[in-house]
């Protein structure tokens, strides 16, 4: 490759090196890459499976071998991914076309699963193309002599840019981009979105103020052909009305999956993934050997199987969960099954895209149900995918935490001079508000603690030597590399058997559960509870088809309000064809029998009595979130004005309030309960926002340094973690009210757990429709599945099962 091209040059050598593989550039390719070799930044919006990442491969390759004089060394090109899954299709992808046209140059990884061989090899002769994530980049960040490390570097691409936006993982993003612009101010930044609602926003986040204004937006104007199919009971009658399972209809999943060439199934949760699997084997033992799992809590090493025996077309089937969401390519596969709603449209496209991974191939996804009303999910998503209803992606704003830890981390390799620091991190979106005042709280946070640490010489880490702000103990230094990163969740204890050999993951609140010889299932296998040794599971394979599956905390995910405004639109259409409609015309006629089914400028409310009390039940079609903090508003204030207690459930759908006494209707009129007046004020006094914060803290206590999690092999109990955050939390309480991660831990509890401003919205929109009130003799089939939701936490999945089944023979 000769350098010193013209732009035109570059752009027909772009072309060339296309058509040396029968490909022919998409429209947006080509504008993407005449962006990039005018040297401009920017962000590419395209389907999945269209070439995003050509988009973008090519002319970094191109441009970066064009500005040397020679077959230059380092690292020339970072390319970011959100999960590891991705790294080895963007490597397979680079190696290609290095091997056609720069054979000179190398590609490599670099992410947790690197060893610490080819790290060191790395660190003493970088390839010119490096893949890793947002962690990996920080580490690099704190190692010494990283600007050298980084000083040729051209160009920088995040990919699954959505995926991160929306977490902290994100904020690690921008904070990493501010230091290597200041390192290298030429340096070309460019994103990668496939499925994003505010694509502006996003973009103005990953380039920051200063850089917003020159960067440009690459939109597809190609739409990825999608074709929903809903897998529907025989009749619905005898469907369940309530649930989340969804294995009644397995016997309908199997066809689908014989005649498939290559199928995923995507559950929700891991917990349910490997109920899936294990039901499958059951009644299809024959696809034992041609079908595998795939979650978060599989080995390392297992995932890697699976994921190469995708590629080779070795397997028949794969059950998984969000862990094979993104990019990834796998060509054989022809068909994804979603099992459960799957809460948000952009993941369910996400998901769907998996099948028919190339330009302008037709995706397949067929929709599992677990319960009668989600049903109406399948028709509500397929009118979204024909509005391109994309969900926006909230990002993260003035994560303190994660600022304390990247400045420690500069700290612990070369140091940083405080304001020309303060300056990049005030590029960043997500701190362009922060305060003089704030940040020297940050930098004094490191320095000594901060109020009511100032004593404790543990939470010195960082020293002022001439102005500028390093770590000097190799203990420090070595804690802080250890506990990089902002993905926190319970305690992680690695399965292995007795004898030797790796399985996966499991929180250590279901292992502590576990006594010598109960049977539980992880990673497709049954296996034989024998010890915890040296924070190890030690376990031995086990001949039993019975046995507890792990639940993993925090699985379930909210409705989102997208969804929810799609959901309240087919209410309202029950004449439409789409098949799902047809299919729920039973459950409708019961619906309209009992109570009736809210029109598009309607309220549905529905109290009835039962041995249990009075039941009041909502339906918003909010979101769990947001009916978690509405139905704490209500019970509030109806409480102002009688004396009342009631039990709270929620679902996606609706939440109900019980209590001993019936509530008139024209009482919750003339009491104004759905007002949007003194909101903030009213939502702080129906919570218990402290408990909520302490929670939120123990992340935050986590991420900022202020807990450390052990080292390998040696990690402290959670709920030794979960006292020493606790400890922390009421000592800033107390001491430091105004402390900057303390309001850190409210403003998340407001906007990311009750979602604030979306419970406003749906109030206002309550208030304006008119609200049908209805007193039942039974139950709805709108209002089932929210009583089950309320007996769900007290029963496992099989006694849950039998419990539902009576209520239906009762409530029928």
């Amino acid at each position: 490759m000769k350098s010193g091209l013209t732009n035109d040059q570059l752009f027909e050598g772009a072309l060339a090196w296309f058509r040396h593989f029968g490909w022919e550039p998409r429209d947006f390719q080509r504008k993407a890459w005449k962006s990039a070799i005018a040297q401009k930044s920017g962000l590419v919006n395209a389907p999945t499976g269209s070439g995003k990442t050509y988009s973008l491969l090519v002319p970094a390759l191109l441009c970066s071998s064009n500005r040397e004089p020679k077959p230059g060394k380092g690292l020339r090109i970072l390319w970011i991914t959100p999960i590891r899954a991705l790294s080895r299709e963007i490597e397979q992808a680079t190696e290609r076309l290095l091997k056609a046209f720069l054979p000179q140059w190398r590609v490599g990884v670099r992410n947790g699963d690197t060893g610490v061989a080819e790290r060191k090899m790395q660190q003493k002769s970088c390839p010119e193309v490096l893949i890793s994530t947002p962690e990996s980049l920080h580490l690099l960040l704190a190692m010494k002599g990283y600007p050298k490390f980084f000083e040729s570097l051209d160009f920088v691409v995040v990919d699954e840019w959505h995926e991160l936006l929306g977490s902290k993982r994100g904020v690690q993003v921008e904070l990493a981009l501010s230091r290597l612009r200041s390192l290298r101010p030429k340096l070309q930044t460019w994103g990668i979105t496939a499925t994003i609602g505010n694509l502006e926003e996003g973009q103005y986040v990953l380039h920051g103020a200063d850089g917003f204004a020159d960067a440009v937006l690459i939109r597809s104007k190609e739409a990825k052909p999608i074709e929903v199919h809903t897998v529907l009971p025989d009749e619905v009658e005898t469907f369940p009305w309530g649930g989340h399972l969804g294995v009644r209809l397995l016997e309908k999943v199997l066809p689908i999956i014989e005649q498939s060439h290559t199928c995923l199934v995507f559950t929700n949760t891991r917990a349910q993934s490997e109920i899936w699997y294990q039901r499958l084997l059951e009644v299809a033992p024959d696809l034992a050997g041609r079908m595998a799992m795939h979650h978060g809590s599989v080995s390392r090493e297992l995932r890697h199987w699976v994921e190469d025996a995708l590629h080779e077309g070795k397997l028949k089937l794969v059950v998984c969960t969000g862990s094979l969401d993104l990019g990834v390519d796998f060509r054989p596969v022809d068909t994804v099954i979603q099992v459960g709603g799957p809460k948000g449209v952009s993941r369910f496209i996400q998901r769907a895209g998996r099948s028919g991974h190339s330009p302008g191939a037709l995706s397949r996804i067929y929709f599992v149900p677990t319960h009668s009303l989600e049903i109406l999910e399948g028709a509500a998503l397929r009118e979204a995918i024909s509005a391109q209803a994309h969900e926006r992606r909230v990002p993260y704003i003035r994560s303190f935490d994660v600022l304390i830890q990247y400045l420690v981390t500069l700290a612990v390799s070369e140091g940083f001079e405080p304001r020309q620091t303060m300056r990049e991190v005030q590029g960043t979106a997500s701190f362009e508000s922060m305060s003089m005042e704030e940040y020297d709280q940050v930098l004094d946070f490191i320095v000594t603690g901060g109020p009511g640490l100032h004593a404790y010489d543990e939470y010195h880490k960082v020293v002022v030597k001439e102005g500028k702000y390093v770590v000097e103990s190799r203990r420090v230094a070595m804690r802080h590399r250890l506990s990089i990163g902002t993905i926190t969740s319970d305690q992680m204890l690695p399965v292995v058997y007795v004898g030797g050999g790796k399985i996966g993951h499991a929180e250590e609140w279901f292992v502590s559960k576990l006594k010598t010889g109960d049977v539980f299932w992880l990673a497709g296998k049954p296996l034989e509870f024998v010890r915890l040794r040296d924070m190890q599971v030690q376990v031995r394979r086990s001949t039993s088809t019975k046995g507890l599956v792990p639940s993993w905390q925090g699985g379930r995910m909210p409705l989102s309000s997208q969804l929810g405004s799609l959901l309240r639109q087919q209410l309202s259409a029950t004449n439409a064809l789409h098949p799902e409609i047809q299919a729920l015309k039973p459950l409708f006629s019961v619906q309209k029998q009992r109570s009736v089914i809210p029109g598009p400028n309607q309220f549905l409310m529905e109290k009835v009595h039962t041995k249990e009390g009075w039941h009041l039940f909502l339906f918003p079609f909010e979101g769990r979130f947001v009916h978690e903090g509405m139905a704490s508003l209500l019970a509030w204030r109806i409480g102002r004005h009688k004396n009342i207690s009631f039990s709270i459930a929620m679902n996606d759908y609706g939440l109900e309030l019980l209590s001993d006494q019936e509530l008139p209707w024209e009482a919750l009129d003339a009491w104004q309960v759905f007002d949007t007046r003194h909101l903030l004020q009213d939502i702080q006094a129906s919570i218990n926002d402290t408990e909520m914060a302490g929670r939120k803290f123990r992340d935050i206590a986590r991420v900022s340094g202020l807990v450390f999690q052990g080292y390998p092999g040696k990690t402290k109990a959670d709920k030794h973690l979960q006292s020493s955050s606790k400890l922390f939390f009421e000592v800033f309480r107390e001491q430091a009210p105004h402390h900057v991660l303390l309001r850190q831990a409210y403003e998340e509890v407001y906007e990311f757990q009750l979602e604030q401003e979306r419970l406003k919205s749906a109030l206002e929109r309550i208030q304006s429709q008119e609200k049908c009130q209805i007193t039942l003799e039974k139950p709805s089939p709108f209002a089932f599945p929210i009583m089950v939701e309320r007996i769900r936490e007290r029963f496992s999945n099989e006694s849950l099962e039998e419990r539902v089944r009576k209520m239906v023979v009762t409530f029928q």
